[in-house]
């Protein structure tokens, strides 16, 4: 089974989203290919940024920064519970275009689950800059991926056009925000759900697919009956 996954290395309900479907899949019968795609949830922040994260959540809501931290509390208790550590009275606001496209970097040589799983421990529990280039570029050697190739791609503007086009992609899907999970091309599921609202939509996909499979159209004239394949 083909699982597409919007996010942004920024987004805490992303990596919950993302472990809790792990989880999911872990114990799903069958094979689950998993492919990250790039969502931006804001392309104009400033590469870093001194602001803390409860001011920022305060400034874009419109809330106390009081309330701020009360809901980032809340949100690192939900982290520990799927088996994450996020610090996030220090983490780095920072912008994530960089990270995305190293990201496309790393798919191209198989590695785009594991530099994914890196930054995001990186951003949540490490409290890292992740536009840092050099830090980057450590991630990606970590994983398995060739240095020097990944600092080149960040001085160069390569794979920009990929993380635009995901992007738009997500736009013209319908995605209104991450994490987003497209389930072989025609079953879509918005946010952070339980291991178990994952297990049944995995059950459910599969079964809808063998049922498709398992069917042919048998036509005559203009009177067309489905029916059971022997194959």
């Amino acid at each position: 089974m083909k699982v597409e996954i919007w996010s942004d290395f920024a987004c805490p309900f992303c990596y919950i989203g993302k472990r809790r479907f792990e989880e999911a899949a872990a114990q799903f019968d069958g094979k689950v290919e998993v492919e990250f795609r790039s969502y931006e949830l804001d392309p104009n922040a400033p590469a870093k940024s001194d602001e803390n994260i409860h001011s920022m959540l305060a400034r874009k809501y419109g809330m106390t920064v009081e309330n701020a931290k009360a809901a980032n509390d809340r949100m690192a208790a939900q982290a520990k519970e799927a088996g994450l550590d996020y610090h996030m009275d220090t983490i780095v606001l920072a912008n994530t275009h960089d990270a995305h496209r190293l990201s496309h970097f790393a798919k191209e040589h198989g590695k785009m689950n594991e530099f994914t799983e890196r930054v995001l421990k990186a951003y949540f529990t490490e409290s890292k800059h992740i536009a840092d280039a050099g830090l980057l570029a450590g991630w990606a050697e970590e994983v398995g991926l060739n240095k020097q190739e990944a600092a080149d791609v960040l001085q160069s503007g390569k794979y920009s056009d990929r993380v635009r086009a995901d992007q738009e992609e997500a736009r013209d899907i319908g995605v209104e925000g991450v994490p987003f999970f497209v389930f072989n091309d025609k079953y879509a599921v918005s946010g952070a759900q339980s291991v178990e609202a994952f297990m049944q939509v995995l059950d459910q996909v599969a079964a809808d697919e063998e049922v498709t499979a398992g069917k042919t159209e048998w036509c005559q004239d203009d009177d067309c009956t489905d029916i059971d394949s022997e194959d």
